[in-house]
C-alpha cells in the first residue's frame, strides 16, 4: 500500500491520541494508494485489545465503497509490545482475507514505528508501507 505522509501522520497522531489505549480505525484504498481513513472508536477502551462496533465498520465500509474505494487496511496501535502481529490480531484477521494490518507502535518513550502485514490463514508476512510526500 502506498500511503501519503498526511494520512499516515493522522494514524500516528490517533495512536498518541488514544494513548495508554489502543487505537484502530480503517483505510480506504484505490488502485494500492491510500484515499482516505476512518477513524474508529475502541469501544474496549483497552491498552492490550481493540473493539469496533459492528455498526461502525458497516457505516464506514459503505462510506469507503460509496466513495468508489475499497477497505485495504485496519490500523490499530500496540501501546505495551512491538508493531507486530499478536495471536488477538492473526484471529480477528481470520474475518478480513486480503486486508492489510497496519500497526503502530507507540509508547512513552520514542517515536512510534509503523508496520504492515498481510495476514493470510494464521501466517504473517510483512509488506511495505511506502510513503508519498516526503
Amino acid at each position: 500500500m502506498r500511503i501519503e505522509r498526511a494520512l499516515l501522520e493522522r494514524i500516528v497522531a490517533h495512536a498518541r491520541r488514544d494513548f495508554p489505549n489502543e487505537c484502530c480505525g480503517m483505510v480506504a484504498i484505490r488502485d494500492g494508494r491510500a484515499v482516505g481513513l476512518h477513524e474508529a472508536t475502541n469501544v474496549a477502551a483497552s491498552p492490550l485489545r481493540f473493539e469496533v462496533d459492528g455498526l461502525e465498520v458497516h457505516r464506514a465500509i459503505e462510506e469507503i465503497e460509496s466513495g468508489g474505494a475499497q477497505l485495504g487496511a485496519i490500523y490499530h496501535s500496540h501501546t505495551r509490545s512491538k508493531p507486530y502481529p499478536s495471536q488477538t490480531d492473526v484471529n480477528f484477521a481470520r474475518g478480513w482475507p486480503g486486508v492489510e494490518w497496519l500497526i503502530v507502535g507507540v509508547g512513552r518513550e520514542g517515536e512510534p514505528t509503523v508496520r504492515s502485514y498481510r495476514i493470510d490463514d494464521g501466517r504473517i508476512q510483512e509488506v511495505e508501507v511506502e510513503v508519498d510526500g516526503g
